[in-house]
């Protein structure tokens, strides 16, 4: 990897079933799959997706870990983040047709958190994954000179 092409900033994600969301990511937000390093029962060490050129690691929580969709279910008030209209420790994608992919997050059966909005910073929508992860998908501008 050369110093122009190193990614300098990674977002890492935990989950419950972290093999299981890194072939729901693959499906749903049509990621590629990129490292997946497995332990005993199948938990996953080290995951690795990519969106676009960029990577997002993933792995198993230890014992005990709750994802975000099951502290929303077992305690009242982190339901409540769900109505916030913005991303809470989420992640930021650019994605070149956002209306495709918010069909294909919908119909893999995403938590579309909103429509897609118009207007400045540009045209968006929010979506939580299969554990309730959030995520925010851009469409990417067209480049500039």
């Amino acid at each position: 990897m050369t110093h122009e092409s190193f990614q300098r900033v990674v977002p890492m994600l935990t989950y419950e079933h972290g093999a299981a969301a890194m072939d729901w990511l693959i499906q749903a937000f049509g990621f590629t799959e990129g490292t997946r390093l497995l332990g005993d029962a199948g938990r996953l060490l080290h995951g690795e997706v990519l969106a676009g050129g960029s990577r997002i690691m993933l792995a198993d929580g230890p014992d005990g870990y709750q994802s975000p969709a099951t502290l929303r279910e077992r305690y009242g008030p982190a339901q409540q983040w769900l109505d916030v209209p913005w991303i809470v420790n989420g992640v930021l994608v650019y994605v070149p047709d956002l209306d495709g992919h918010a069909r294909r997050a919908a119909q893999a059966g995403a938590v579309i958190l909103s429509g897609i909005e118009e207007g400045p910073p540009g045209r968006r929508y929010r979506a939580a994954d299969v554990e309730g992860q959030r995520w925010y998908f851009f469409e990417e501008l067209p480049a500039t000179s």
